[in-house]
């Protein structure tokens, strides 16, 4: 595996790393972001070559601040040159001016908890069909675990995965919520020298025994503890800790053990 040391140096330029087709707007908003990002904080990116170059490609990460999909969206589009279209919840396509950037970027609303939840991963599913690589956050919601590690996952990532034949990458990330705070009132940044966007791809995820069963309540949760546990040796790695053996399970409000298989 390729190690990237963290870097402060200028971005390079998109036309060199990224040959990719995209939306005008969403390669213009990428250089503007790369720019504010280089002031804001260093890189740590790791394994880029972990994703995919080309064809449909489904990137599952942790979620742990509103600024993830921007720290990671660059490590997708700089590093690994490919444009990653998210699954977001659809109050952000509702927001005015954002709403904008987001559809004119080909991002995919999500209407949670309802009956059209289903519609965002149809076309989910057409988006990774078309050879796109689409990013998903597995647990629902920014995480809820007091000590920061992935919580428990819900299974549309899962049932995403599991009904489309292409690569499952695990990214970790870890950094932003320094930086973008959760909950944080007021002004929702913490400037400092010192941030640092840590992010690393892993191995696809093995799925090949999943996907020649019925999607039956069981083998979704397997699916997504799997999506899970990835994710989370990544973020260890980052963190330089080892992997919890308790996860936090957002219904329960608690850690529970993890189930050694």
């Amino acid at each position: 595996m390729a190690f990237t040391q963290i870097r402060r140096d200028p971005w390079p330029r998109l036309r060199d790393v990224n040959h990719e087709p995209t939306e005008v707007v969403y390669r213009r908003l990428a250089k503007l972001l790369a720019l504010v990002t280089g002031w804001v904080g260093a890189r740590d990116w790791r394994a880029t070559e972990n994703v995919p170059k080309q064809g449909g490609v489904l990137v599952v990460v942790n979620h742990t601040s509103n600024f993830d999909p921007i720290a990671v969206g660059l490590y997708l589009i700089y590093g690994a040159g490919r444009w990653v279209r998210y699954l977001g919840k659809v109050q952000i396509f509702k927001a005015p001016g954002l709403g904008w950037l987001a559809r004119s970027c080909g991002q995919i609303p999500v209407e949670r908890h309802s009956e059209r939840a289903k519609d965002s991963l149809a076309a989910a599913k057409a988006a990774l069909s078309a050879g796109k690589l689409v990013g998903i956050y597995p647990e629902g919601t920014k995480g809820q675990d007091p000590d920061h590690w992935p919580m428990k996952g819900r299974t549309g990532a899962a049932r995403l995965a599991l009904e489309s034949d292409v690569p499952v990458i695990p990214v970790g990330q870890w950094g932003t919520r320094e930086f973008m705070p959760p909950g944080k009132r007021g002004f929702p940044f913490v400037f400092s020298r010192h941030h640092v966007f840590r992010i690393i791809a892993g191995d696809p995820i093995e799925f090949e025994d999943l996907r020649s069963q019925p999607l039956t309540k069981e083998v979704l949760e397997e699916a997504t503890r799997r999506i899970i546990d990835a994710i989370t040796s990544q973020v260890a790695v980052l963190r330089g800790e080892p992997v919890p053996t308790r996860r936090w399970d957002p219904e329960l409000k608690r850690h529970v053990p993890i189930e050694d298989r």
